[in-house]
């Protein structure tokens, strides 16, 4: 089944329930903590954008990025968190796709995303999408997989 989102941009009004999204120790340990510095970031962030899926007005996951530069032009995924409710239904992977073709966009040739090499299910889910595993975390010398795919157009 197709999960239809909408996109818009992260308020400060969405910080109560994304707050609450992080007492999940799922979701805390792969990508908190949260706190205020991360929201007084991203509310002021002009080098990228967090935007919050929402289906039926309701928020299903919310996905991050920094986009690309003069030095390294591909625009990375930064964050990719889903209602802990709302898991393994599909929500994910519709919040990447609208991510991708959202038109504020600066134009980049590709799309990264950094997985940590004991998260098998985000390194199961971007090769589920098609993307390319560009260099693994052992070939980087670090903890994380790197996830590449072309740009749209």
């Amino acid at each position: 089944m197709t999960r239809e989102v909408t996109l818009r941009r992260f308020t400060a009004e969405d910080w109560p329930w994304l707050r609450a999204w992080y007492a999940d120790p799922q979701l805390n340990a792969q990508l908190g903590p949260l706190d205020e510095d991360w929201l007084h970031h991203v509310l002021a962030e002009h080098d990228g954008v967090e935007l919050v899926a929402s289906h039926r007005e309701a928020p299903v996951a919310v996905v991050g990025c920094v986009w690309g530069t003069g030095e390294h032009p591909d625009h990375v995924i930064t964050d990719l968190a889903v209602a802990p409710g709302r898991r393994r239904e599909g929500w994910a992977a519709a919040a990447v796709q609208e991510f991708l073709a959202w038109p504020g966009h600066l134009d980049a040739p590709a799309w990264r995303a950094y997985v940590e090499s004991g998260n098998q299910v985000a390194f199961a889910f971007f090769e589920s999408l098609g993307w390319a595993l560009t260099e693994t975390a052992e070939e980087r010398g670090d903890d994380l997989h790197l996830f590449r795919r072309r740009s749209f157009g």
